[in-house]
């Protein structure tokens, strides 16, 4: 029999007290019990009362969820862009959005099944969709439904995983009765989507670990290949589903880190086998998922055919490829001595100059050159003008009537002050790292200062001496003798400069807000040959050249969200719940949606949470004095469980909370989603840990089967199997002790969704008394006063 559990077992010590001549396998943690299965042994008639927890579970969800979708008949916060992305899929017009398509396409079909043609196209948050005859509540069923489905998914992680029936009932209750969860899947929004296929990933890994000792069998290649189709859903929504694969890919490096230990119970595996194994491994979970990411690109194309609102953040290649595009409509060659409207591609700013000049000095002290003023100036004007000169011209060739071509050596003089533009090794007026730009007489630019109006002109992915044309031809503008790139930005200029926008000498040539274009001629007649428009077919770009042309763009500009915000948050904000998210208000019913969690059980896990990190560290310092109590006062194997189960769940937890921590972007409460659910696994499975003490031991001899190898017996290959473990066994007892925990855990858990619900369902109304009795930590809620 076991020692009393009073009593330590000292580990390595010199008082060593044996009690068996044979000795039992060691309990400490092995990468060989991430998961393990602990349901009653005695078949599945036995698990009737799972089945009806989690029937009962996956109703109330659906209930929590579709109460009341409707409400409110409005557009609510993003939905302005979801929404609109799904009328873009259904006119087929070509968008740009920093997220991968395969959640707006779900947003898109369940348009197309209700016969919805796109035409609203969901411009201000408050319009209403009753009188534009918009099928709002279909759209909002896409992620109530995956919302729904979610809960249940977590009950079947914790059965899946071994736990006991309150440990289940506890971790998807944090989830079925979070404002949080249900408030963003009751809208047009993704993170539905994105939660629901993290919780997937996670329960078929979990299958397929569980078959960890018949590989290579049909059900394991079903979980395996299951696992890899979840894991692209999750990361061709939102790519923070990158974090679901390194949760993941932590527990299969695991895996194979245990199958190539020579000594491995259940016998050594042959180089050969491993490569089978880890070969399996990369097919299902990195090539599979690589090529459903890359199909959703695909129909994604296939369905935006269209020019639309997305043209601009594309090259003019990749827009050619769209029928009804302006630059395959308008597009016309620029031949020397054409007065030409250049414009910025970001900031749509003209290129402009005036006869007023740079004060003398700046606001910093610094010197200025006092030259004439060049900025951009949003709006047409004659003073946007500008000639487009040849370089270098000779006596019997002055180029008039000559195409411009990529890489000339070209000059530009400004129409109406008749002076030409040039850049020079002088401060610009906000960075004293670039250079300035000014005009300077003809006489100067045909005399002294000749190299300095001398410019580049570089088409953007142009070949050779391609022709250079209005629209289509994108170019950077770079000065031949220094190499810098003209450029502009957003911060207007002071007073003097009439706010307008700094013009500049941008030494990081390869910037892309480095590129402008030609937008129209003015000095081209109506009549002119050049006008003419011939019919021109739509160009085809290889798929592949389209697919990392708009992955560079979606990269780009997901850094670039780094605008402030008056709901964005830190991520040291979310596990304590500081602040949430103004979804949508009604001043004439004091009505509105504040999107946030449960107080009480975002609290509450996040306590665990910490709760779980010390119980490792005081283990493992334990352990390094020669105690191993672990081991000893709860089940054997306890170690390997905590460690490998519930640390699976931690390491999911963390690794979906803390790169954010690292991002420079936007940043908002519902980032925490997926992190949040980790740690509703983490807090049922460590309650259960708490509970369970004392239990059957399994230290005696008799109790450790031994059995020979599959082929007959070889010498030292017997396998010592500790038989698995009831989760009666496991809980010693005391089931109605844990039982009684999570019944209090889940009344305050209850509570706290019912006395935020009007927060979270938008109704009813609340008085300033009632708003006020909900601003436990100073949430900023309208209608307060």
């Amino acid at each position: 029999m076991s020692t009393s559990s009073s009593s330590v077992r000292q580990r390595g010590g010199p008082n060593i007290k044996k009690t068996s001549s044979t000795a039992a396998p060691a309990r400490d943690a092995t990468p060989d019990s991430i998961l393990e299965t602990a349901k009653p042994a005695s078949g599945a008639g036995s698990e009737w009362d799972y089945k009806l927890a989690l029937s009962v579970i996956t109703a109330l969800a659906f209930v929590t969820r579709f109460w009341g979708i409707g409400h409110p008949n409005e557009v609510v916060f993003d939905e302005v862009h979801f929404g609109k992305f799904a009328s873009y899929y259904l006119q087929r017009t070509y968008f740009f959005d920093v997220h991968p398509p395969f959640g707006k396409l779900l947003f898109a079909l369940m348009g197309w099944f209700v016969g919805y043609d796109g035409h609203f196209l969901f411009d201000n948050i408050g319009d209403s969709y009753i009188d534009n005859k918009v099928p709002y509540v279909a759209f909002r069923a896409m992620p109530a439904l995956l919302g729904a489905l979610t809960v249940p998914t977590v009950f079947l992680i914790m059965w899946e995983s071994g736990y006991s029936l309150p440990a289940a009932v506890l971790a998807a209750c944090l989830v079925l009765f979070d404002n949080a969860h249900i408030g963003q899947t009751r809208l047009i929004l993704l993170d539905a989507t994105l939660v629901f296929a993290m919780s997937v990933s996670v329960l078929c890994y979990v299958r397929f670990y569980k078959l960890r000792h018949d590989p290579f069998g049909r059900k394991w290649w079903k979980w395996l290949l299951l696992t890899g189709v979840a894991l692209s859903c999750v990361i061709s929504t939102k790519y923070v589903g990158a974090f679901t694969f390194f949760s993941i890919g932590c527990a299969v490096v695991i895996d194979l880190w245990a199958l190539m230990d020579i000594n491995r119970r259940q016998g050594a595996l042959t180089l050969p086998e491993f490569g089978k194994h880890f070969a399996a491994r990369l097919f299902g979970l990195i090539v599979v998922p690589f090529f459903f990411y890359l199909f959703w690109f695909q129909v994604h194309f296939a369905i935006l055919t269209r020019s639309g609102p997305g043209d601009d953040f594309m090259s003019p290649e990749f827009q050619e490829t769209l029928s009804d595009n302006i630059m395959t409509l308008q597009s016309v060659g620029i031949d020397y001595y054409d007065t030409i409207a250049i414009k910025h591609k970001e900031t749509k700013n003209y290129l402009h100059s005036h006869y007023d000049k740079y004060p003398l000095r700046y606001d910093d002290g610094r010197v200025s050159s006092q030259g004439q003023q060049v900025t951009g100036y949003p709006f047409e004007d004659i003073n946007n003008h500008w000639q487009i000169l040849p370089g270098h011209i000779t006596p019997d060739d002055d180029k008039s009537g000559q195409h411009v071509r990529n890489g000339d050596l070209i000059k530009l003089r400004h129409v109406v002050t008749d002076s030409v533009l040039l850049s020079h090794d002088v401060a610009s007026p906000y960075y004293p790292t670039n250079q300035e730009f000014t005009t300077v007489s003809l006489e100067e630019a045909n005399g002294g200062r000749f190299n300095d109006t001398l410019f580049e002109l570089r088409i953007e992915q142009g070949k050779g001496k391609q022709e250079f044309k209005t629209m289509s031809g994108q170019f950077k503008l770079v000065h031949n003798p220094t190499k810098v790139a003209m450029w502009t930005h957003t911060t207007p200029l002071p007073d003097w400069a009439f706010k307008q926008a700094e013009i500049n000498g941008n030494k990081n040539v390869a910037q892309s807000s480095n590129i402008w274009f030609v937008d129209t001629i003015p000095s081209l007649p109506e009549d002119s040959d050049r006008r003419k428009r011939e019919p021109r077919k739509v160009k085809r770009v290889p798929f592949l050249k389209k697919y990392f042309e708009l992955q560079r763009a979606m990269f780009y500009h997901n850094n670039a969200l780094t605008s402030s915000h008056p709901y964005a948050s830190h991520p040291i904000q979310w596990p304590f719940l500081l602040r949430g998210v103004s979804f949508w208000t009604q001043n004439d019913t004091r009505r509105q949606i504040y999107f946030l969690g449960n107080p009480i059980g975002w609290w509450i896990a996040s306590s665990i949470l910490a709760v779980f990190a010390g119980i490792i560290g005081a283990d493992q310092l334990s352990l390094r004095r020669g105690v191993d109590a672990l081991d000893e006062l709860w089940a054997p194997g306890t170690r390997s469980r905590l460690y490998n189960s519930t640390g699976f769940f931690f390491l999911t937890w963390a690794a979906h909370y803390l790169p954010f921590f690292l991002m420079g972007r936007q940043l908002f409460l519902h980032h925490y989603l997926p992190a949040h659910l980790a740690s509703a696994l983490v807090t049922g499975a460590l309650l259960e840990f708490i509970f369970t003490v004392d239990p059957v031991a399994l230290d005696e001899p008799s109790n450790i089967a031994i059995t020979e190898p599959k082929g007959g017996k070889k010498k030292g290959a017997a396998v010592a199997h500790r038989p698995t473990l009831s989760v009666k066994e496991r809980m010693g007892g005391n089931i109605l002790g844990l039982w009684a925990a999570v019944g209090v855990v889940i009344m305050a858990v209850l509570w706290g969704w019912y006395f935020f619900l009007p927060l979270t369902y938008g109704k009813p109304g609340l008085d300033v008394a009632g708003v006020n009795a909900r601003k436990w930590l100073g949430y900023d809620l309208h209608f307060a006063k």
